[in-house]
């Protein structure tokens, strides 16, 4: 894997994004700021670690871990 982002990941992950995001209707606050703040953060921890010269894979791992914790807390902290 290069450093450099490919346009096809780009367009992959936000058609992914958006598709996930459209579903959820029927889910409670907390489950959506968690879906979406994981989905965020993979999505920029991928453009951060192609950046800096690193995996864009860990970026976004590292990411979508961190996004979906933020999410979490503060959906809990919106009920």
């Amino acid at each position: 894997i290069s450093g450099r982002i490919r346009p096809e990941l780009v367009a992959d992950l936000l058609r992914n994004t958006q598709v996930a995001l459209s579903g959820c209707s029927g889910m409670t606050r907390t489950q959506q700021t968690t879906l979406s703040g994981g989905a965020i953060g993979a999505g920029g921890g991928a453009v951060l670690g192609a950046v800096v010269g690193g995996s864009p894979v860990v970026g976004a791992v590292v990411g979508g871990a961190a996004g979906a914790v933020t999410g979490y807390i503060i959906g809990e902290k919106h009920k």
